[in-house]
């Protein structure tokens, strides 16, 4: 087994694994940034007990996007504690999923809010002698007592909390029920959906802190990670330090869209009219709300300047923008605005804590939006821009570029390995990601069995604008579908917009060479009940095909093992709308990277969408399946380049006459 004997909880190694993982050790043993493209199938899991090799006593820390990626790690670390039951592990999980007490409002404040006042109260009886908050009569009461649309006070909480005697005099400390629960899950299987129950009455987010505290592997979640307020603040109450931290980013394709999330901000008409309420209320009390008040009403003025655009989206000069709020206004510098929109919002927030309001403010909003256009006056990475929705007008700073957060992170940790099934070209996303630090690069073959797979790609038809209007172009689409829908078991046919799929299934029977008809919903609600339907299909001894959107709800983050997914049919390259925004997006990049950027920007994000959808197919080394590629742009130079090498080599041009007959074969 090599160095990972004692850690890998296998008898032995699947196909390339071993190159992956001695990457991995070397990587946590010398430190760096490490990049593993490994298609589904290669044990990318098993990264962790690489790094358990090497920790000597570092915490392992992984970051995954989703609670089903969180639950294969879980599987990993459950075998490694066959070999190791004294392997301690815990996840942290969002508030949002775990917290009892959600409500109305953002649940971190909330939280927030809760504890604060129950901690208040809380030290007030102790000092009386209740040390035991919770069975306190007065605290009982007052929680029996209170509003329950706005509580105050939260019980999870208090039950979780004793006091006790020191030499400082009280100090509050975890209750021992507490540290009971947290033991059992640092030691054995409580999966998140049990977490609740398992908690007894107390809080599961303080179960899952407890339990990370004295950890060896924590696994949490993307925003925790990327989001420096949260995580700062994360790590110093489990008490990490980073730079002794191993750090394991699964699904690391998402890490650029999750950054733009975090880092970008939209400000709303109503935002702006909310945020001067706000500030009316703090006149007199707060240095600067009168000069705010005075400003603001131009960037209302801004807003309707705007209406007159024909365009959806489009970009707007932020020193313009600077430069019209200043005009008559009492300030000078933008700075000078951001400095008194932060004295307002500390004391609007403490004024929210007081009455037990946890919503996000305007002013909260309105802070972090001055606060990007302030930066996106030096840095080009800020792209500023409005959105256009009828009469409603939005203005909204974007942050393009992840390489500032992502170089920050991975050099912040003793050693980062970012690991995806779809980091494909890894070079390309190395430059996108870490620019010219030094970063370890591997991209491993599909390990899985090539007789039971076949790629295609039809060198007749495309999704280019121009060829939409060819009927020749869209009669062979036409005919693509209807070749495939002939294979056998379920299928998945993905288009690369919601126009395109509208514009070939709007007369779709609800039968498809006998397999069921499902095409995706708008409504989450509704796509999630299909979908559960059209997986519950084969058991029935029945089968359907699902019309979905690449990047839609159908088309990443699922495992569709087995007889649920026998093939997938990509159609085009979705690509995303050619706007000005993108136009200069993508030369921002063109002038970071030169001619590679607007392949970083535009072409690789629309290949790694087709790459994940094409990877629901093969989930296990015994599935079968057929993955067809739509689309002639395929097999020229740039995009095929961008393709994993193994679907280079693997993949066989067709026409749809061929196609059809190749087929016949797997049927």
């Amino acid at each position: 087994m090599g160095i990972r004997g004692d850690y890998f909880p296998y008898g032995s190694y699947r196909p390339h694994q071993q190159d992956m993982l001695d990457m991995a050790a070397a990587c946590a043993r010398e430190g760096g940034i490490g990049m593993i493209d490994a298609p589904t199938g290669s044990g990318k899991s098993s990264v962790v007990s690489a790094f358990l090799e090497e920790a000597n006593g570092r915490k392992v820390i992984v970051a995954v996007r989703t609670v089903s990626q969180l639950n294969t790690f879980v599987r990993e670390l459950e075998l490694v504690r066959k070999k190791h039951p004294n392997l301690r592990y815990s996840y942290l999980v969002g508030k949002r999923q775990m917290c009892p007490m959600a409500g109305e409002g953002d649940t971190y404040r909330v939280c927030e809010g809760l504890k604060a006042f129950s901690s208040s109260l809380m030290r007030e009886r102790a000092r009386k002698g209740a040390h035991v908050p919770a069975k306190d009569k007065v605290i009982e009461d007052q929680i029996r007592r209170q509003d329950a649309e706005h509580p105050l006070l939260c019980p999870y909480f208090i039950r979780s909390r004793v006091f006790i005697e020191g030499a400082d005099g009280l100090r509050m400390v975890p209750s021992g029920t507490l540290k009971s629960r947290a033991e059992q899950v640092a030691r054995t299987k409580v999966t998140p959906d049990r977490l609740h129950e398992f908690s007894k009455g107390l809080c599961p987010y303080e179960v899952m802190l407890q339990a990370a505290r004295d950890a060896d592997v924590i696994l949490l979640n993307f925003y925790h990670l990327f989001d420096t307020d949260i995580r700062d603040q994360l790590y110093q109450s489990l008490g990490i330090e980073a730079e002794n931290a191993l750090l394991i980013v699964d699904e690391a394709h998402n890490c650029g869209s999750t950054v733009e999330s975090i880092q970008s901000v939209t400000l709303f008409r109503a935002s702006l009219d909310q945020g001067m309420i706000e500030l009316g209320r703090m006149r007199g009390r707060v240095a600067g709300a009168d000069a705010l008040l005075n400003m603001l009403p131009r960037v209302g003025q801004f807003m309707d300047s705007l209406q007159r655009s024909f365009k959806e989206e489009d970009w707007f000069d932020p020193a313009n923008f600077v430069r019209f709020v200043l005009t008559g206004s009492l300030y000078q510098r933008i700075d000078d605005i951001v400095d008194d929109l932060l004295k307002a919002e500390e004391t609007y927030h403490e004024a929210q804590k007081q009455s037990g309001d946890f919503k996000e403010s305007a002013v909260e909003r309105l802070t972090a939006f001055f606060y990007r256009i302030m930066r996106s006056l030096d840095d080009p990475a800020f792209l500023t821009l409005y959105r256009k929705k009828g009469e409603e007008i939005s203005l909204q700073v974007r942050n393009i570029d992840p390489s500032s957060t992502l170089k920050d992170i991975a050099s912040y940790h003793a050693c980062a390995i970012f690991i995806s099934g779809t980091l494909s070209p890894v070079e390309s996303y190395r430059r996108l990601y870490f620019e010219d630090l030094p970063v370890q690069t591997l991209s491993l073959p599909n390990a899985f069995p090539k007789e039971n797979r076949a790629l295609f790609c039809a060198k007749d038809v495309t999704s280019t604008y121009r060829m939409r209007r060819d009927a020749g172009n869209m009669e062979r689409i036409e005919g693509y579908i209807r070749s495939f829908a002939t294979l056998h078991g379920s299928l998945a046919v993905y288009f690369p917009s919601y126009e395109l799929l509208e514009r070939f299934t709007a007369n779709l029977p609800s039968r498809l060479n006998r397999k069921r008809v499902f095409i995706e919903s708008s409504s989450s609600s509704d796509a999630a009940e299909d979908l559960r339907e059209f997986m519950s299909l084969p058991s029935r001894g029945e089968y359907g095909i699902i019309f979905g959107v690449c990047g839609g709800k159908w088309s990443e983050g699922l495992d569709y093992r087995g007889e649920l997914l026998s093939g997938a049919l990509v159609l085009g390259l979705p690509l995303a709308p050619f706007t000005e925004v993108r136009r200069m997006t993508n030369q921002y990049f063109k002038n970071k990277f030169g001619k590679e950027g607007e392949f970083i920007s535009y072409t690789m994000p629309a290949i790694n969408r087709v790459l994940q959808a094409l990877g629901r197919v093969l989930r296990t080394p015994e599935d079968r399946g057929v993955l067809m590629i739509g689309e002639s742009r395929f097999l020229e130079t740039e995009v095929h380049g961008g393709l994993p090498p193994w679907m280079q080599e693997e993949m066989i041009p067709c026409t749809l006459s061929s196609f059809s007959e190749e087929a016949k074969q797997w049927r």
